[in-house]
C-alpha cells in the first residue's frame, strides 16, 4: 500500500545535471587563450620575477581549462554523443594532454595546439545542441 502511495507518478529524464545552458566550451577556450597569451608575454620579457609570475598564472589557467574540458566530458556529453562522434573520447583525451603540455611549457605553440583541439570540441558541442 505504501509503495503505491510513494511510487513516482511521472518518469522524468534530463540530458544533463542542470539545464544545458550551464555548459559551454567557451570557458575552456577563454582559459586556453589566456595560457597562450601568457606564454607569448613570457617569451617577450626577460625579467625573472615577471617570468615567475607568468609561469604561475599560465599553470593556473591551464588547470582551469582542463577542468572545463573534463566537466564537458563527464557531465555534458552522453552515450548518444559518443556514438555519433566516435572520435570524441580521443579528442578530449588529446585536448587534456595538450593542455598539460601547455601547462608545462612556455612555448606558445603548445597553447595554440590546445586551442585547436578545443575548437574541435566546440564544433561538436554546438552540433549536439542543435539536435
Amino acid at each position: 500500500m505504501l509503495s503505491r502511495l510513494f511510487a513516482p507518478k511521472v518518469k522524468v529524464s534530463a540530458h544533463c545535471d542542470l539545464p544545458c545552458g550551464v555548459y559551454d566550451p567557451a570557458q575552456a577556450r577563454i582559459e586556453a587563450e589566456s595560457v597562450k597569451a601568457v606564454q607569448e608575454k613570457y617569451q617577450a620579457n626577460e625579467d625573472a620575477h615577471f617570468r615567475a609570475r607568468a609561469t604561475i598564472i599560465k599553470e593556473q589557467r591551464a588547470e582551469l581549462a582542463k577542468h572545463h574540458v573534463s566537466v564537458l566530458w563527464s557531465d555534458y556529453f552522453k552515450p548518444p554523443h559518443f556514438e555519433k562522434y566516435p572520435q570524441l573520447h580521443q579528442l578530449i583525451n588529446d585536448t587534456l594532454k595538450a593542455l598539460s603540455a601547455a601547462k608545462a611549457s612556455t612555448d606558445p605553440k603548445t597553447g595554440e595546439k590546445a586551442l585547436e583541439l578545443i575548437a574541435e570540441i566546440d564544433r561538436i558541442f554546438w552540433e549536439t545542441k542543435k539536435a
